[in-house]
């Protein structure tokens, strides 16, 4: 089989192009080069395609004697993730930049490209495995999977798809790179966003949003005081609202609510962050769609709102959305709390991927956003 490997640069999609070429595909290495000024993304490693991971990319692919090349999406790179970030949090979202980077780029755009040169499979370094019958799993490794980020992947392209390091945790992964002789077996993990290189996300989208000063409200719809741009905020968070004064009950507030129709960042108590029912649109499923996404009923689920968050058990449903097409409705057994319109809830039953929805709405048992005048 001819095998495509994205290479980050990183030890494990090293290990996976070293054990694609054990499997005795042919196999070619790709790094991604996914900005025009690549040098900027590597300070404090928290980039993940700068030059120095190209280089390292290319010297994994010199030891394993094979091709090496670098592809630029940086064009795709800016408009589907770096865009699609932006205008996300224009419409008052918190959106993952890694998840899309996933399904508009690693998986679809570099797919595309290998599937027109004629490669039958795209294989990557991420934590997570596909079973004999097409559906998505958890890794091996409960630490590093990764099941959550890849969740947005549909069957047709899980079936050109190879994850070679999932059945692994990652230190067997660093060993068997060490004992390979790969200069990246110690190298440390990227992290963070990586088009944001000193982590302040907030002060990036001041340059990328016209940012607007308007009213802090508390529940009843009172001003408590002023922002400076209702974009900067996220669901959940409590500094950075610079209130100046407590609330009745002395307790911290919380940001409960982004209205970017009308400008304003909803705070309250931590207890009205927990939400019990969510509502997703964007739906699409990892594998086969389950018979209950066909007939409307009730699947026994858990439900997994962030990268490493604990999944919680519940109930969905899928349902049709004269806007949408088609939108898939949970209700959890214990409440979430931070839940923020944008993100996306990954469907699982046991360590089987079901699919993926973005969160259109979050609902608390204590306080409905919508009670708020318009």
């Amino acid at each position: 089989m001819r095998v495509l490997v994205a290479m980050s640069g990183g030890v494990d999609s090293s290990v996976a192009a070293a054990r694609a070429v054990e499997a005795g595909h042919d196999v070619i290495g790709v790094h991604l080069a996914l900005h025009k000024d690549a040098q900027q993304t590597r300070e404090k490693a928290r980039g993940c395609c700068s030059l120095e991971d190209s280089a390292d990319a290319r010297r994994i692919c010199d030891k394993l004697g094979i091709p090496f090349y670098v592809w630029d999406f940086s064009e795709e790179f800016k408009e589907a993730v770096i865009g699609d970030f932006v205008d996300s949090y224009a419409r008052g979202e918190t959106p993952n930049p890694c998840l899309r980077c996933n399904e508009k780029i690693k998986f679809a755009a570099l797919l595309r490209k290998g599937m027109a040169l004629g490669f039958d499979a795209v294989a990557t370094g991420h934590y997570a495995t596909i079973d004999s019958d097409g559906y998505m799993r958890r890794s091996l490794d409960e630490n590093k999977d990764q099941s959550y980020v890849l969740g947005v992947l549909d069957d047709a392209q899980l079936r050109h798809c190879l994850f070679p390091v999932g059945d692994t945790v990652k230190p067997d992964i660093r060993a068997e790179a060490g004992a390979l002789g790969m200069g990246v077996a110690t190298k440390p993990d990227s992290h963070d966003i990586c088009f944001i290189p000193d982590g302040d996300t907030r002060g990036w989208l001041a340059e990328q949003i016209e940012m607007q000063p308007g009213k802090i409200i508390d529940q009843e719809g009172a001003q408590v005081g002023e922002h400076e741009g209702a974009q900067a905020f996220t669901v959940g968070q409590r500094r950075g609202l610079a209130i100046g004064r407590p609330a009745p009950d002395g307790k911290p507030r919380f940001v409960l609510s982004i209205r970017p129709k009308t400008n304003e960042v909803v705070v309250g108590p931590k207890e009205a962050l927990a939400v019990d029912r969510l509502s997703g649109i964007r739906v699409s499923f990892a594998g086969a769609e389950p018979a209950e996404a066909a007939d409307g009923s009730w699947m026994d689920v858990t439900v997994q709102v962030r990268a490493h968050g604990t999944p919680i058990a519940g109930r969905a449903r899928w349902v049709d959305d004269e806007e949408h097409g088609r939108r898939v409705e949970a209700e959890l057994d214990e409440t979430l709390n931070g839940v923020a319109p944008g993100q996306s809830m990954v469907l699982y039953t046991g360590d089987r991927v079901i699919g993926q929805a973005t969160i259109a709405s979050a609902h608390s048992s204590t306080w409905n956003p919508e009670s708020l005048p318009a």
